[in-house]
């Protein structure tokens, strides 16, 4: 039985540990410098003040033109090349922009469209149009779907900037500076094997990953339980030593007795971030669209664009954009300034508010499931589910205000709801699987555990240093597999 235990762990080595070795030096990039993204403060930094001279059509104006058939999923006015713009998002479709000033819809699809939104990006950096694209090396995210096919432009500024524009409103939804398509070459692209993308094999992607992943796990577990059989407590070898392996062979035997289970864990965490078989998916997901009591309408928001943008200011607020928002049946604008302030004008009583009431967005929970149980509380602290990422993680960019409402349910799935009380915004939707995707996934892959993302450079230290161990037990392995195959 040993003889199998020690084949099967090398034959997979052999195929296995190279790309180990990638993932865990990749690994340790991304801890600083992660995949390309246009975060929502980049976003709102490079908007100019909304001007709304001469400007705007009604609101039913800008849907019936954006699509009479549909209602939005989200509306937002901002300006994009210059122009105040009516953006509207479809579930599974393209975006839509429509002319707050006509109200007529526009589709942006060539160069003179991107150049204007670049020069509203950045209007002292020289921009050079590098025509269209699906997808390439920076815009593999599946969030930019409804915006694709893209446009592309150079910025000449300091950063090297590419931007990437929508070809359906012509915003900027993604900015890729030099330094970051860089480093992500040995970073992210190379840690999710986006290599393989692009070359026929796309729809293998996800699958190959995940098995991939899989077969690491248990190359990983047999190397274990190889290397505590090979280790002699009590009595020595001839040699003196209680390894019997000498070069990279000892290299590895001792690195995979200090490091092999964190090396395991890590693997096995990132075949959990993939989700596979969908084990982490809800098996009877909540109607969420029912905290919004109604479809985004006209009707609910009586008070203009014009008129919120006059309130926002008497209030302190220059918005940059606005968002219509309908919470439990009732409407509410948001103003972003460039800063990421929001504030709420409320159509109900026509106030601008911090942020909205407790018990308006308790009332809209409680639609979510209207005969169950609900508990809700106040957290004015981080804890276990509910933390804030550094930008450059893969989900540092999502804003994670205090204080946030957490509502907890009492269906089947023990279903929890963070809601942004500066917004209205539901954040998350945490049930049974996606908390065990928490511990088997989050926790395990990077660590997020509090005591340690509060105490930097702890977690750095933690992180680089077990990386550096996987590294080595990694590249070892490599090395003897060569050999073997030499041989």
């Amino acid at each position: 039985m040993k003889r199998y235990l020690y084949l099967w762990h090398r034959w997979l080595g052999i195929g296995l540990c190279l790309f180990m070795a990638l993932w865990f030096f990749s690994g340790v990039v991304m801890l600083y410098v992660g995949y390309p993204k246009l975060t929502p403060r980049e976003h709102l930094s490079h908007l100019p003040v909304l001007s709304l001279q001469d400007c705007c059509v009604d609101l039913s104006v800008a849907l019936a033109a954006a699509d009479p058939q549909r209602a939005p999923a989200s509306i937002r006015l901002s300006t994009v090349a210059g122009e105040p713009r009516y953006l509207f998002s479809y579930p599974g479709r393209s975006n839509v922009a429509v002319d707050a000033r006509t109200g007529q819809r526009v589709n942006f699809s060539d160069r003179d469209w991107a150049l204007a939104a670049a020069r509203q990006y950045d209007p002292l950096a020289a921009a050079v149009y590098r025509g269209p694209v699906q997808e390439d090396l920076w815009s593999h995210s599946r969030a930019l779907d409804a915006d694709r096919p893209l446009q592309r432009v150079q910025l000449a500024d300091a950063d090297g900037t590419l931007l990437y524009i929508s070809g359906q409103t012509g915003a900027v939804v993604r900015d890729a500076r030099a330094l970051e398509r860089g480093w992500n070459l040995v970073g992210a692209w190379l840690h999710w094997l986006y290599p393989l993308r692009g070359i026929g094999v796309d729809g293998w992607w996800s699958n190959l990953l995940i098995y991939l992943s899989l077969t690491a796990t248990l190359m990983a577990v047999l190397g274990a339980v190889i290397g505590v059989l090979r280790w002699r407590i009590s009595k020595p070898y001839r040699s003196g030593s209680r390894s019997p392996y000498r070069g990279f062979a000892r290299w590895h035997h001792i690195g995979g007795l200090l490091f092999g289970v964190l090396a395991i864990t890590w693997i096995f965490s990132g075949l959990m971030s993939m989700n596979p078989w969908r084990i982490f998916s809800s098996s009877t997901p909540l109607d969420t669209a029912a905290y919004q009591s109604g479809p985004l309408q006209a009707q609910a928001f009586p008070i203009s664009a014009a008129r919120a943008l006059s309130r926002f200011a008497d209030e302190g607020l220059v918005a940059r954009e606005l968002e219509w928002r309908l919470v439990g049946g009732e409407g509410y604008l948001i103003g972003h300034d460039g800063g990421g302030r929001t504030r709420v004008l409320s159509m109900v009583d026509g106030q601008v508010h911090n942020r909205l009431p407790r018990e308006v967005l308790e009332r809209a929970a409680q639609a979510v499931l209207p005969q169950g149980r609900m508990h809700s509380e106040l957290l004015d602290s981080y804890d276990f589910y509910y933390y804030a990422r550094a930008e450059q993680s893969m989900l540092g960019h999502l804003e994670k205000r205090l204080p946030v409402l957490r509502v907890r349910f009492d269906d089947p799935q023990q279903t929890w709801l963070h809601l942004d009380l500066y917004t209205g915004e539901m954040l998350g939707v945490l049930d049974q699987p996606k908390r065990v995707s928490r511990w088997l996934f989050a926790l395990l892959h990077s660590w997020d555990w509090l005591p340690l993302l509060q105490r930097r450079p702890v977690w750095d230290i933690w992180m680089i240093v077990f990386s550096v161990g996987g590294l080595i037990l990694s590249v070892s392995g490599v090395v003897l597999g060569w050999r073997r195959l030499r041989k």
